[in-house]
């Protein structure tokens, strides 16, 4: 009894690669639309991560002249020689002007590691092990600029008061007050290699949305 050879017919292989050809049309898009909302919805996540540490820590003393200066911020910046974006959260307790990583620095809820950066080190790698590594947007994600606008044009900062009020350009105050309350919406605009996204934090209340995913 003969013993037959089994194998893909020359019609079958072009079937199945047409097939893998469809599909690889189909996913890859996809794939690269998941990368783009997995970046915007993270940073949308720490935004409202920062607002909420604001509401739950209470860093407002009207005892020290500088007590703007306290509130919690997400700042976004270069890393050092052009090697991409990152941003950190803290707040300045100790009204010095800049954010200590061990003790003003918010901590990543899952790597329990600090969600801080300075802009003259090099972030290439995606940090130096210390650090949380989620907060580098360009290592994660590709994204190659940071641009703010509406009412919070020009700026490279932001934050919330104890009753999650966004703010900016508090930090260099020389007369604390509330005048850096927002009053109109600030927009945060992302370069993606796959499509830029941008999201919006709403004055008084400091809501914050993808611009385009209002309602999720």
């Amino acid at each position: 009894m003969s013993k037959q050879n089994k194998a893909f017919t020359l019609l079958e292989a072009v079937v199945v690669i047409v097939l893998i050809g469809i599909l690889a049309t189909v996913a890859i898009p996809r794939l690269q639309t998941d990368t783009t909302q997995e970046a915007a919805d993270q940073i949308l996540s720490d935004i409202r991560y920062t607002q909420h540490l604001a509401l739950t820590d209470d860093v407002t003393n009207p005892n020290n002249s500088n007590w703007q200066r306290a509130f919690w911020s997400m700042r976004f910046g270069r890393c050092a020689s052009g090697s991409g974006w990152y941003y950190m959260i803290g707040s300045d307790k100790d009204y010095a002007g800049d954010i200590d990583r061990i003790t003003e620095a918010a901590i990543d809820p899952l790597s329990g590691k600090p969600m801080f950066w300075i802009g003259t080190k090099a972030c290439s790698n995606g940090g130096d092990g210390t650090v949380s590594n989620k907060i580098f947007i360009t290592k994660r994600f590709g994204i190659s600029n940071v641009t703010f606008s509406g009412s919070c044009n020009g700026a490279q900062h932001i934050g919330f008061d104890r009753l999650g009020r966004l703010h900016q350009s508090f930090t260099a105050s020389s007369s604390p007050n509330y005048a850096s309350v927002l009053h109109t919406p600030c927009i945060i605009t992302f370069t993606h290699p796959n499509g830029n996204f941008a999201i919006n934090i709403e004055p008084e209340t400091g809501y914050a949305y993808i611009v385009g995913q209002e309602n999720q």
